[in-house]
């Protein structure tokens, strides 16, 4: 993950970078710290650092599984912690949790990469609500497949093949900014991946989980 900080006030030059490892203990309250030793105040926050892995879970390896854990729910949930008693008590302040379409049913192939996004558009929700008399904004973004790196570190194989049903990621991030904007609680991109997520409210579990599973890229 790469936190960029644009520089304020006059004679002001360059942008600095600061490059954390997330999944690591105390990464989210050291950049944090690294901001408040700069001056600097935090008015948007955008989780959307994590990955996916694909194949059998008891395939897997445990460490990576556990790191993917640590990274797409316990940094995102260490910063929100973090800034969001900030934001309240400015009064001012937003949080954009990139979730996942995959976050609206269970993912055989990728079954901890799916719990965790449930996570997150559980987690996002909830604290859209506690946020919202604050005059915080809280949204989980909802993307399906992006024309990102993800697919490569998942394991998909052929990149080409997961590409072909992928949006393009500048697409995603307007929607995702639009829908922050309009303090939406869940923003799902693309016109199929909204019927996707909303079908599942109406399928059986056993349906979902046998068509999730069954799902080649």
């Amino acid at each position: 993950m790469v936190w960029t900080r644009f520089p304020r006030g006059e004679g002001a030059k360059g942008v600095g970078a600061v490059v954390v490892d997330l999944a690591a203990p105390g990464a989210a309250a050291r950049l944090v710290a690294d901001c408040d030793a700069a001056g600097e105040t935090i008015d948007l926050l955008v989780n959307n650092a994590g990955f996916g892995l694909r194949g059998p879970f008891a395939r897997l390896g445990a460490a990576r599984q556990r790191e993917m854990i640590d990274l797409n729910i316990g940094a995102l949930t260490d910063l929100c912690r973090l800034v969001a008693p900030r934001m309240a008590e400015r009064k001012a302040g937003a949080i954009l949790n990139v979730a996942s379409t995959a976050a609206f049913q269970p993912g055989p192939k990728m079954a901890v990469y799916f719990a965790t996004k449930a996570f997150v558009l559980s987690f996002t929700e909830a604290l859209h609500e506690e946020m919202k008399p604050f005059g915080v904004k809280v949204s989980a973004l909802c993307p399906g497949p992006t024309r990102t790196e993800f697919g490569e570190v998942a394991g998909f194989g052929d990149a080409s093949r997961f590409d072909r049903y992928s949006m393009r990621a500048d697409d995603v991030v307007r929607q995702g900014l639009a829908g922050l904007e309009a303090n939406r609680a869940v923003v799902i991109t693309g016109a199929l991946n909204k019927v996707g997520a909303i079908s599942t409210r109406f399928l059986p579990r056993s349906t979902i989980r046998r068509i999730a599973g069954a799902l080649k890229f």
